[in-house]
């Protein structure tokens, strides 16, 4: 129900329009606009993401709630048993990504653009003894780090007026980050121990996927209305992969001034739980189940964009920031809470 209602937006964005010229979006929003023939943008985005706590099927979980849970590995034949409930609690992710990315127009119509992702991303967990009374054991960070995925797209230009600009955006994604990587962990058993982290601690899933979406900003007055959807379906699996992704951004902006505008944005995003699992990863922890992945997301967005002659040429430079915030989140199964993002970036048509 809720893709129908984007997708009547989209087409509601057709009519009514207005006369004047179109900003840039939120720094949050990829391929927002396309470029004239002979023209190249360069740009570099900064982003850091925190996640806290947990819920379980959307609702709030306590840490005694979650030691109560059935551990899916318990019967697993491994060397030593695990326990029956899980006894590892993640408490606190924090993610920075670095982006740097690339366009440029061979003509009018067509927009090429390549992306390349870096991924840093750190956890701290509390490990709880196995059985018995189940006291705290202590706790533990795991992290990793690496290139995570690179991206090459094209823009498509479908109407492009003083008013109202359409695009499509056709490209494919690749995950070339390590999916194996090991870290040190303390267990119910209160030892060390070196295992294969689980999915959201890796770079990568090692898949390809195909990138759809389409573009719409319109004038409203002295304000500019811009809506964009964007799925992405894995097209090549391995033995484990993210699930197919379906987001959809809707922006409002208005002018400080004629150098500096301010936006707000609502971001939705619905993505699949994991396809797949990695018989390496094995553990009495949330992260180590495929199903506790994925879900849908409403975050709303508050951020500006202003430009200034830093290193000179025909076009002025571009920074750009916002803050991004969950609204409700409905995540299957048991995972941890969203909670502040911040990106900034800084954008050079030459």
């Amino acid at each position: 129900m809720f893709r129908l209602i984007i997708l009547s937006i989209l087409i509601l964005f057709s009519n009514n329009l207005s006369a004047s010229a179109i900003s840039h979006a939120p720094i949050g929003v990829m391929a927002d606009h396309f470029h004239k023939k002979g023209e190249w943008m360069v740009s570099l985005r900064v982003t850091h993401m925190e996640m806290k706590k947990n819920i379980l099927n959307g609702e709030s979980i306590s840490n005694d709630e979650i030691l109560k849970q059935p551990n899916p590995y318990a019967t697993m034949p491994m060397m030593m048993k695990m326990p029956m409930n899980l006894s590892v609690i993640p408490q606190k992710m924090t993610m920075k990504m670095i982006m740097l990315g690339a366009m440029y127009a061979p003509s009018d119509k067509v927009t090429l653009m390549g992306m390349a992702m870096f991924n840093d991303k750190e956890m701290t967990l509390d490990t709880y003894q196995g059985m018995m009374q189940r006291k705290y054991l202590g706790s533990f960070e795991t992290s990793s780090s690496d290139l995570s995925k690179v991206s090459f797209s094209a823009l498509y230009n479908l109407h492009d007026s003083d008013d109202s600009r359409w695009h499509l955006i056709f490209g494919l994604e690749k995950s070339i980050g390590e999916n194996s990587k090991k870290g040190m962990v303390l267990t119910p058993m209160n030892m060390k121990s070196s295992i294969t982290l689980p999915y959201g601690m890796q770079s990568s899933d090692s898949a390809f996927r195909l990138i759809t979406g389409i573009t719409n900003v319109r004038n409203i007055k002295d304000f500019i209305l811009g809506n964009q959807l964007l799925v992405k379906k894995v097209i090549d699996e391995k033995d484990w992969n993210y699930g197919d992704e379906f987001e959809y951004n809707i922006w409002l902006q208005g002018a400080f001034s004629q150098s500096t505008s301010y936006s707000v944005r609502l971001n939705y995003k619905d993505q699949d739980s994991i396809d797949g699992r990695d018989e390496r990863i094995m553990a009495p922890v949330q992260t180590a189940n495929p199903f506790n992945y994925g879900g849908d997301v409403l975050s709303i967005g508050l951020g500006f964009n202003t430009v200034f002659d830093l290193f000179g040429g025909k076009h002025k430079d571009r920074f750009s920031f916002e803050i991004i915030k969950p609204i409700d989140q409905n995540k299957n199964g048991l995972q941890m809470k969203d909670d502040l993002t911040i990106q900034i970036g800084f954008q050079k048509m030459l």
